[in-house]
């Protein structure tokens, strides 16, 4: 597949849907504008184009929202010194986005520590802001003194886990909802290659299907499996050597976080209708979405170099794993969340995002 990467002179640029993560994420540099003034004085603002167009679920109008959620952390990383990484998000999803123009990131620079870096993220679509963030990144320490997290998503659902390899697992549907899977085995609609990533959803009926659970959605559980598609090199002449040596060095932590941040909000806000039973709703979306990377280095590579053979012509991914469940909902909101987990049964990121669900449309007269 051809690269999206391509010179742009306007907003009007023909943008393509790329296979790998590390293309989906792409992005030209537009340079510093100096001309914003605080208090203090000038501000420095890095800005950057996308150069790949996003995935629109369910064949929609609007892009998913978890390409401009990562993307706008990539974008950040880019004005971060060596080793820092993300480890923490906060974003508000302000307008929906769209399929026939790129975004354009600006990005502030909060503050430079030694330890600790942060920015503020605004992404634009036609001079409109319809995503706005603040990113820290963090250096590593080479300490740790204290560990603790919850028992592994692996011990605790080793029997639904071990009835299928991940690969052989259903592919998440463009929308997980039952009028969607429907019409896809009735040819009404055609589903669409997910970009980025390859993500399975585990089939959880069994378990979920029990009374307590459904008495009790809080403990429905949704397991997704999902790996890296191509390299994470920006440079696709890269040999297997130079992927090994800069992986090691943690050259691609950033990009990696980034895909562990784009898979998380895949198809989540739709688990939260199935834990509680709602079949139909009126409208349906994101507000803020928040997610705590926990652990950095080796847990959160991507590569299964375990499994690298001469032989073959794609490197080889680890699968991780998303366990989501929704813990509250009322006043036409409803809040997922979810763990992120190696598969050696590391904890590296928790997710939490507020969402609206609405039953049926809310009415404008009387309602200021």
């Amino acid at each position: 597949m051809s690269s999206p990467r391509k010179t742009a002179s306007d907003e009007s640029l023909e943008l393509s849907l790329p296979w790998s993560f590390v293309e989906l994420m792409a992005l030209e540099s537009l340079g510093v504008d100096k001309s914003h003034s605080s208090g203090d004085g000038t501000e420095e603002i890095e800005k950057f184009r996308s150069l790949a167009a996003p995935y629109p679920p369910g064949q929609g109008s609007r892009s998913f929202g978890g390409h401009v959620y990562a993307q706008s952390a990539y974008a950040a990383s880019k004005t971060v010194g060596e080793m820092f990484v993300i480890h923490d998000i906060t974003g508000s999803f302000i307008l929906g986005g769209r399929l026939d123009i790129p975004y354009i990131y600006s990005v502030r620079r909060i503050r430079d520590g030694f330890m600790y870096c942060t920015r503020a993220v605004d992404a634009r679509q036609d001079g409109k802001i319809c995503f706005s963030c603040l990113c820290s990144f963090k250096r590593g320490e080479g300490q740790q003194t204290f560990h603790h997290q919850p028992p592994t998503v692996q011990e605790r659902f080793d029997k639904i886990l071990s009835l299928k390899r991940p690969e052989d697992q259903d592919m998440s549907p463009s929308i997980d909802a039952d009028f969607w899977i429907e019409g896809v085995k009735q040819g009404k609609f055609e589903e669409m290659m997910f970009p980025g990533l390859d993500v399975r959803k585990v089939n959880m009926e069994d378990y979920n299907n029990n009374t307590g659970i459904q008495q009790n959605p809080e403990r429905y559980r949704q397991l997704t499996q999902y790996r890296l598609k191509g390299s994470p090199d920006e440079d696709c002449t890269a040999t297997l050597a130079q992927v090994k040596e800069r992986e090691f060095a943690g050259k691609y932590d950033n990009l990696y976080a980034c895909a562990h941040m784009y898979s998380s909000d895949k198809n989540s806000l739709f688990l939260i209708p199935r834990a509680l039973g709602i079949k139909r709703w009126a409208d349906m979306s994101s507000l803020t979405l928040m997610v705590v990377v926990h652990t950095h280095g080796k847990p959160l590579r991507m590569i299964d170099w375990d499994g690298v053979t001469e032989d073959k012509s794609e490197l080889p991914m680890k699968w991780f794993i998303q366990e989501g469940w929704t813990p509250q909902s009322g006043e036409n909101r409803a809040v997922h969340e979810s763990h992120l987990w190696s598969p050696e049964g590391t904890l590296i990121a928790t997710s939490l995002q507020d969402s609206m669900l609405r039953l049926q449309k809310l009415g404008r007269a009387g309602n200021l």
